[in-house]
């Protein structure tokens, strides 16, 4: 060890006599000021106990003790050094005490010597440090045969309370059942680890997510919509019946954590296939949707036609004609972006039950001069357009319910690859937090004893199947939601991702 520590003390002190810094100072007329911060730094940094600096002369530039410098140094071990430029270890007493000693001879640009870099490590440090190492390893020693005693009881005991006590063919027999029970039932079971590791899924399971091959020690992440398992896992409270979209179909899961002594150890997650009950609701919907438009359009005009019963019976022919010719112009204007620039019968469908509920509604529900839509590709069904563009119109219009003057917008447009639907609003605008979540299932921003926000999660989900996109644009009495629909058929985007 205190050879060990010679050698750094002789490496340090050549560095040191090396330095351009160290030897540009001899030149000037107090070396210390220079010399002194730069050889403390280096010292603290390094954990020697001393490095001096001294000329040829064994005058002192640098010493850890301030109040020793430009004294002479000690020890009488310089010479081989100042004379002869030797590097070299020695062991003698300083003002420091005994010291283990690194000694190298500093030159001037002319091959001079000039000085001496003296660095040491004292040497009852070094037993110290002996002593301790040895205590250290000793100690150490007895410690881990303390522990492996010790490990070797706790993992018997352990084997035998993770194996609750069975024996081997017990257990043999409880994977098998496990695995009989698995595949018989027609949910899909999945379960994981606390770290999201596939532990077991079984056939139903791998049918639903389209999944092949074996599973085992897999991460979940990417086979399963996983942010429900970590949020059990985290919780330790079961989800049960919750909904969830991925990869085109929905499904409905209930997830169970699985717990151990030291808590939640993993979830187990059966789920079932809900897509076909999920298009028979959108139909039941659209059904509803269609429903509730004409009867506001039947009340609409029965409305009109008990005011122009009443303006001719009151002999206010004038009034009454006026009354006529002012609906059957807008009508005639409105007809024909209906009739002759929407060529789609499913869109001229939908707008005209918008129209009426508009008018009951008293919004101004206008559609764009510009709007011109061919007929639409097969693959876009009419339940489809009715959840994206019935459902956008609707919300549109509940958001300008209490506007003083109240005005819906809708541009249609098929120019390019996309059929492009623009619906606007001058309602009081989307704010950044309703924004994140907009598009899910349940969030509304309006208060009903009715369930509410399903509307925009059926409109994005429809948009999503048939492979478009939603972008919403919103400020302080102007919120746009732009919806792009491919014209070519394509696989739709995996829902709730």
């Amino acid at each position: 060890m205190a050879e060990d520590r010679g050698l750094i003390a002789l490496e340090l002190s050549k560095v040191i006599s090396f330095m351009p810094t160290i030897i540009e100072a001899f030149e000037l007329e107090n070396p210390s000021e220079r010399i002194q911060p730069i050889i403390e730094k280096i010292r603290n940094e390094t954990g020697a106990e001393f490095i001096v600096i001294g000329n040829k002369d064994g005058i002192r530039y640098s010493h850890p003790l301030p109040s020793e410098i430009g004294k002479q140094m000690l020890g009488g071990d310089n010479e081989r050094a100042i004379k002869n430029g030797d590097y070299y270890i020695s062991e003698a007493r300083g003002s420091l005490g005994l010291s283990m000693r690194g000694k190298s001879p500093i030159f001037d640009k002319d091959g001079n010597i000039i000085g001496i870099v003296s660095v040491g490590y004292l040497v009852e440090d070094v037993k110290e440090q002996i002593v301790r190492n040895v205590s250290k390893e000793l100690f150490v020693s007895f410690l881990a045969l303390v522990i492996s005693i010790i490990g070797s009881y706790l993992l018997a005991r352990s084997i035998r309370k993770d194996t609750m006590g069975l024996e081997p063919y017990e257990i043999a027999n409880l994977y098998k059942e496990k695995n009989a029970v698995l595949h018989s039932v027609k949910e899909g079971i999945l379960s994981i680890d606390k770290n999201g590791m596939i532990n077991s899924m079984n056939k139903p399971a791998k049918r639903l997510l389209n999944v092949k091959g074996t599973v085992r020690r897999l991460k979940v992440d990417g086979l399963f919509p996983s942010s429900q398992l970590y949020d059990v896992l985290k919780s330790g409270e079961p989800q049960i019946d919750r909904e969830m979209t991925w990869k085109h179909q929905t499904i409905i899961v209930s997830i169970t954590p699985i717990f151990d002594d030291d808590g939640v150890s993993g979830v187990v997650a059966s789920f079932r296939d809900k897509t076909e009950i999920e298009q028979m609701v959108n139909t039941l919907s659209e059904v509803k949707m269609h429903s509730e438009d004409l009867r506001a359009q039947t009340h609409e005009y029965t409305n009109k036609l008990y005011v122009l019963s009443g303006l001719i019976q009151l002999g206010e022919y004038d009034e009454a004609i006026h009354m006529i010719q002012s609906e059957s112009s807008e009508l005639q204007f409105l007809n024909q972006i209906v009739f002759e620039q929407i060529k789609d019968t499913k869109v001229q469908a939908i707008l005209l039950g918008k129209l009426g509920k508009a008018s009951e509604k008293k919004v101004r529900f206008e559609i764009d001069s510009q709007s011109y839509i061919d007929k639409l590709p097969d693959h876009i069904k009419l339940f489809q357009l009715t959840l994206i563009l019935g459902n956008l119109i609707d919300n549109a219009f509940e958001a300008v319910y209490d506007i003083e003057d109240p005005i819906v917008k809708l541009f249609a447009t098929d120019i390019g690859e996309d059929i492009i639907f623009e619906v606007s609003d001058n309602g009081k605008g989307i704010t950044e937090e309703e924004m994140v979540v907009l598009f899910e299932r349940g969030f509304t921003s309006k208060t009903s004893d009715k369930p509410r926000g399903y509307g925009l999660s059926n409109a994005d989900s429809a948009v999503k199947e048939l492979g478009g996109i939603i972008e919403v644009h919103s400020e302080a009495k102007n919120t746009v939601f732009t919806v792009y629909l491919p014209k070519e058929k394509r696989g739709g985007e995996e829902w709730g991702k």
